[in-house]
């Protein structure tokens, strides 16, 4: 595995949006095999939740996991399609204060050369402190492929997290 791709010491949470699983009545996949990956990375995993697929419980889940556990990495797994429970990206666009549209983009971009329905995620990433939001698709193979796609930027993005003070230097 390559040195630039290691995660040692960076605090990460992972959120799956999932009415059912939330219910106890299917398994969750995608958070579980993201959760190992990033442990395999070095990364200190802080907790794994699942909530049900609504604003508020998404909205409380993403602000706990930046807020109060202080991770540098939030993963979202699910709620980034069509559906009308698919509120994943309504929810973090109400608690991010930065937009990251590349990440998004770069995960889209890739993706299309697996699945033309890659058009249809609506996934977004975003900065809240000191935090860095990803939205996930739901499906384990999805995540995967997407995850590995934004691996050789995380490192980076922790390191000038951590470092921000929240002073805006261009005056």
């Amino acid at each position: 595995m390559e040195k630039s791709h290691r995660l040692d010491g960076a605090r990460a949470a992972i959120v799956v949006a999932s009415d059912s699983g939330a219910r106890g009545e299917r398994a969750d996949t995608s958070g579980g095999w993201l959760a190992e990956r990033l442990r395999l990375l070095g990364a200190d995993v802080l907790d794994l939740r699942v909530v049900p697929d609504d604003v508020d419980s998404l909205r409380q889940a993403l602000v706990a996991c930046c807020d109060e556990l202080g991770a540098d990495l939030v993963f979202t797994c699910g709620g980034t399609g069509f559906t009308q429970r698919d509120v994943t990206p309504e929810a973090t666009l109400g608690v991010v204060e930065r937009l990251v549209p590349g990440i998004p983009e770069a995960m889209r971009a890739a993706s299309l050369a697996i699945t033309p329905m890659a058009m249809l995620s609506r996934g977004v990433a975003g900065i809240r402190g000191k935090s860095l939001i990803l939205n996930l698709p739901g499906s384990p193979k999805a995540v995967q492929e997407n995850v590995e796609v934004v691996l050789p930027i995380l490192p980076h993005a922790v390191e000038t997290l951590r470092s921000y003070t929240g002073v805006n230097c261009a005056r």
